[in-house]
């Protein structure tokens, strides 16, 4: 009963919100804040009714509804990255193979999340560390889209998660993570944090292709200039996806500094592009 009544809630916001970014003054970075803030709060209470639903009968981890709750944190997150004034492009979805990956980024944003749901069609998760557990209706929304709780400060539970990993990929959901641990606020993009090897597991053991992904743009619309919202481009590329067995004795021994260079061969490209310093 809750799943019409859902989608009729996101068409009324979705026009609603709309209408005003498109207004002049929603250029201003504050206005462009308090409309997502609106808009995230307003989207998580109003679906409490179903969130309780789904959790009591125990159907959160059951595919008709996880697919449903992508295709509705999708059409949120499109509406977010419009409201924000966030110019998307995305570049190499050809790359992506027509089965269960592990996407491996860069990590600059929060918005990184955003646009990784958006560009990808297929059934995702993203890693997160574990205190995101504490956030209750937003962690719940995150158990059905698939994403999985990493506890960095404890071997045993970090195994855990990499094993869920694993049984995710397996069952055709992709996986995507940030092996730099955290979100990287250097000032140069090219100055990326080291790969931590134990990101690249789940496509070891799992045996599925890795999918390197540099994402451009993500810190200039909010991480820059905390706490105000600015318009701005927003580029995702998809690299040629690899096989870890398939690479040199020495690239499977240090797979995650062989995928950080492609990304940064991509963010370099990028940059170029773009003519930033």
């Amino acid at each position: 009963m809750f799943l019409p009544l859902f989608f009729c809630i996101i068409n009324v916001i979705y026009r609603g919100v709309c209408f005003f970014a498109d207004s002049p003054d929603s250029e201003d970075s504050m206005i462009r804040l308090i409309l997502v803030a609106l808009l995230l709060f307003g989207f998580l209470i109003a679906s409490i009714p179903h969130i309780l639903w789904l959790k009591k009968g125990g159907k959160l981890s059951e595919l008709p509804v996880q697919n449903h709750a992508l295709q509705v944190v999708q059409a949120m997150f499109r509406l977010i990255l419009r409201v924000s004034g966030v110019e998307l492009e995305v570049r190499g979805r050809e790359n992506i193979p027509e089965k269960a990956v592990l996407f491996v980024g860069n990590h600059r944003s929060y918005f990184d999340v955003l646009a990784g749901y958006v560009a990808v069609p297929d059934r995702l998760g993203f890693v997160a560390k574990k205190e995101m557990k504490r956030y209750p209706l937003l962690s719940d929304w995150m158990v059905a889209v698939n994403c999985l709780f990493l506890d960095r400060e404890n071997i045993k539970e970090g195994l855990k998660t990499i094993l869920e990993g694993i049984e995710k990929v397996k069952s055709g959901i992709s996986i995507w993570v940030f092996p730099e641990g955290t979100r990287n606020d250097n000032e140069d993009i090219l100055d990326m944090l080291p790969f931590k090897e134990g990101s690249l597991k789940i496509a070891e053991k799992s045996g599925c292709p890795v999918v390197p992904v540099a994402l451009t743009g993500t810190a200039e619309i909010f991480e820059k200039h905390i706490p105000f919202i600015r318009s701005g481009k927003v580029t995702i590329e998809f690299g040629t996806p690899f096989y870890i067995k398939e690479l040199s004795a020495e690239d499977k021994k240090r797979a995650g500094v062989y995928t950080r260079q492609r990304i940064l061969d991509m963010l370099a490209a990028e940059k170029q592009r773009r003519g930033m310093n």
